[in-house]
């Protein structure tokens, strides 16, 4: 008998990241190292390339000199301050002597915090050299080479974000059917030992690009995808009515299918159909639609089952 089945619609799919980041050089330079290369996998924080300036490295030269000289003040200034308290407590000394000196101990002490500081901000300069990954997934492009010349804010690779999805691009006639949530079904010539395969719309946009709807679905193990893989995917466009039975009553001879019908006199023919697409439910795992051979009410054999078997006991 008929039923009602879901109208599904055979669209391509592209394999493409939800977000696609740059990791970005945070100072110019020359790239010193690139450790990724286009398809490795990154994790967040990984660092995947070093950016190097010599003038950062003689900029920390030229301050940790000045730190030193700074120092050997400070010394020389706390030296004199305790000279000119002693010589005060004596009596030997006048109080301005230990004032200017207790002032030259501040600023040398002043002078050389300044100088420490900078220094810091430097050295941070100098390891933010480091190009992080923003993100973890693959990476997509890789697009310079060690020695290229780089300035601030330039990309050094790109990072397709992980897991990824299928983005759907589908007729607008369509799209009055397409809905959240709806399932998807990944055609079984595609997926090889993934047969099966199954997603949902996760997200449709509003905007319509050249007569499509574009939609993403998530869909279990698309990891080893290639971004930009495109998928044969089924999509529901409504129902209709037709006719599903088990696989298991339709055999092919000589690249016809035929199914066996029992006759009302009780005989058994070989009638040649016609195969839909598989239609597995619930309650009939190797579903098969029937486009064309058979009618409502026409009873089918088991191509195992005797012809004399008794046509009320139930063919599977």
């Amino acid at each position: 008998h008929r039923g009602d089945l879901a109208d599904e619609k055979a669209v391509f799919a592209t394999v493409e990241s939800a977000n696609v980041v740059p990791a970005r050089g945070r100072i110019g330079g020359t790239v010193a190292s690139l450790s990724v290369r286009q398809g490795d996998t990154v994790t967040p924080g990984q660092v995947i390339a070093v950016v190097g300036d010599e003038k950062l490295l003689l900029q920390l030269n030229s301050l940790d000199a000045q730190i030193a000289g700074l120092q050997s003040q400070l010394a020389q200034a706390q030296t004199d301050l305790v000279r000119a308290e002693t010589l005060f407590r004596q009596g030997a000394g006048p109080k301005t002597t230990q004032d200017q000196a207790r002032t030259a101990v501040e600023v040398a002490t002043a002078a050389l915090r300044a100088r420490i500081a900078e220094r810091a901000v430097t050295q941070q300069n100098l390891q933010e050299g480091q190009v992080l990954a923003p993100v973890a997934g693959r990476v997509l492009t890789a697009p310079l080479t060690q020695g290229t010349v780089v300035l601030n804010g330039d990309t050094i690779a790109t990072v397709g974000d992980q897991p990824f999805l299928l983005r759907l691009r589908i007729p607008e006639r369509h799209a009055v059917f397409l809905k959240l949530g709806d399932p998807i079904r990944l055609a079984a010539d595609q997926l090889g030992a993934r047969q099966g395969t199954g997603g949902r719309i996760t997200l449709i946009y509003p905007q319509i690009d050249e007569g499509r709807v574009v939609a993403d679905a998530t869909v279990a193990d698309l990891g080893s995808y290639f971004v930009g893989d495109r998928v044969l995917v089924w999509i529901s466009a409504g129902t209709r009515q037709g006719f599903v039975v088990p696989s298991a009553f339709v055999e092919t001879r000589f690249g016809l299918d035929y199914v066996r019908l029992r006759a009302p006199d009780g005989s058994v023919n070989d009638t040649p159909v016609q195969r839909g697409e598989p239609r597995p439910s619930p309650s009939m795992a190797d579903g098969l639609e029937i486009l064309s051979g058979v009618h409502s009410g026409d009873a089918l054999v088991h191509p195992g089952q005797s012809a004399d078997a008794d046509p009320d006991q139930p063919a599977g």
